[in-house]
């Protein structure tokens, strides 16, 4: 039996483009949505509290992302929030798996990104496609070093979101394998 790679998913940068020109995000629908991490840092009363945190998704991604030969799974600060928040809005099951990281924001002694330690962890020496808008090449070389199934690092521009290439680009690597 052939295990499917899997395929970690962080939602802000690569399905919410967070970082975009409005109104140049076509296909894409706002959100107001309170997450927990988020309204944290927030003052309780507040304009922003009460109004909750502007995320913009595309509705049609979570057929292509179901479409790809992967297993996904979130790799998000959202957590399981993901699965209640951002799964319905863009069609995936609100049931993917979560990585639920030990530390939000945990400096590393290395200056590896702080998701990417816990991620490797996660995987468990299955193969991986990772896409993420701070993936760095220090965490590239680090995981290159430390896991020996084969791994994928897709930095996505969170102006841009995930895009059409992204879906080729992770495509064509799970077919590879």
């Amino acid at each position: 039996m052939t295990v499917r790679p899997l395929l970690l998913l962080d939602v802000d940068g690569p399905l919410n483009p967070y970082a975009a020109h409005l109104p140049r995000l076509h296909g894409y629908a706002t959100h107001r949505l309170h997450p927990s991490n988020w309204l944290s840092r927030q003052t309780p009363g507040s304009r922003a509290h009460r109004r909750g945190l502007r995320v913009h998704l595309n509705p049609g991604h979570g057929a292509r992302l179901t479409a790809l030969p992967f297993e996904l799974a979130w790799a998000t600060t959202w957590m399981h929030e993901a699965n209640e928040m951002i799964a319905p809005a863009i069609g995936l099951p609100p049931t993917l798996p979560v990585i639920e990281w030990p530390e939000l924001f945990a400096r590393d002694p290395d200056g590896l990104y702080w998701k990417t330690r816990p991620l490797l962890e996660w995987a468990a020496g299955r193969p991986f496609a990772w896409v993420d808008d701070m993936i760095t090449d220090r965490d590239t070389t680090h995981i290159a070093e430390h896991h020996d199934a084969p791994s994928l690092l897709l930095r996505i521009h969170p102006r841009h979101g995930l895009r059409a290439s992204d879906f080729t680009t992770l495509t064509r690597w799970a077919k590879s394998l």
